[in-house]
């Protein structure tokens, strides 16, 4: 077999795998597509379908008129709102101090943000709840994105202290020699600078925070506070009714905010990596 066979042989096999790989993530979510389209009888047709027979729009229409679907979304954009700014305020200034400054403890506060990076959520959520029961302190807000900020924090400071290591120390000097102090310097010439990154950390927080369940479902029990993954679960089937096509659409609907955030936050990383921050 020559050369030029043995290549496109090779890149038939890598887009191959490309394309099983995609299909393997894709299937799940276009079955769930599928599901919220269909009526109650198709959902246990024999053989099971991918496209339904009929495109049943009212399953969207009663899911957002009749059920709180509408509310949780509002709910979730508020709780992923605070969480992204706080996380941002701490994580940014102990990213910067992590990158730049050496002081003794340095190393051992490394390994411990990467070490609660590894703690879940699930173990840490029903000493939470005995302890802000205790305090009164369930049904708030307040709690809940102290909480998830608490969660996402590690991650977004990691990754943000690797980001800051890339951008060159000469900028720190060339600042102090014009003049500028600290502050200065991180809002006009890091923030610019290192805006990918974090834009990619924003990302990362808002889809974390988007899709956590356990912590909202043990510290929340008011249906009117329950964010969108937490409250798409009262659309599950009980015995009385089969509503899974009426789950399947506000499982759709609940996903579509976060790739609306992801088309939108993409399009900035590309304008900020080709902008041009760092010249010469």
């Amino acid at each position: 077999m020559s050369h030029h066979n043995k290549t496109l042989v090779k890149k038939i096999g890598i887009y191959f795998s490309y394309a099983v790989i995609t299909l393997f993530f894709l299937f799940p979510l276009l079955w769930i597509i599928s599901m919220s389209f269909k009526t109650s009888q198709e959902l246990f047709a024999i053989p099971p379908t991918l496209i339904p027979e009929t495109f049943a729009i009212e399953n969207y229409r009663y899911v957002l008129e009749t059920t709180g679907v509408v509310n949780y979304l509002k709910n979730s954009a508020i709780i992923v709102f605070f969480t992204v700014i706080f996380t941002l305020l701490v994580s940014v200034p102990a990213a910067y101090a992590l990158s730049r400054f050496k002081f003794k403890l340095k190393v051992p506060i490394l390994i411990t943000v990467l070490m609660t990076q590894m703690i879940s959520a699930v173990v840490i959520s029903i000493p939470l709840y005995r302890l802000f029961s205790n305090w009164n302190l369930l049904n708030n807000y307040i709690v809940l994105i102290i909480v998830y900020v608490s969660v996402v924090l590690p991650l977004a400071t990691w990754f943000l202290k690797g980001y800051f290591d890339t951008i060159p120390a000469v900028l720190d000097e060339a600042a102090t020699i014009d003049g500028a102090n600290r502050w200065q310097f991180i809002t006009k010439i890091l923030f610019p600078t290192s805006m990918p990154g974090i834009v990619s950390v924003t990302i990362l927080v808002a889809v974390q925070s988007w899709s956590q369940f356990v912590i909202p479902f043990i510290l929340l029990d008011d249906e009117s506070l329950y964010p969108v993954s937490v409250g798409v679960m009262n659309l599950q089937s009980t015995q009385q009714a089969v509503t899974t096509h009426y789950l399947a659409a506000g499982s759709v609907i609940s996903v579509i905010p976060v790739i609306i955030l992801f088309v939108v936050f993409q399009r900035l990383i590309v304008g900020a990596l080709t902008s041009g921050a760092v010249k010469g």
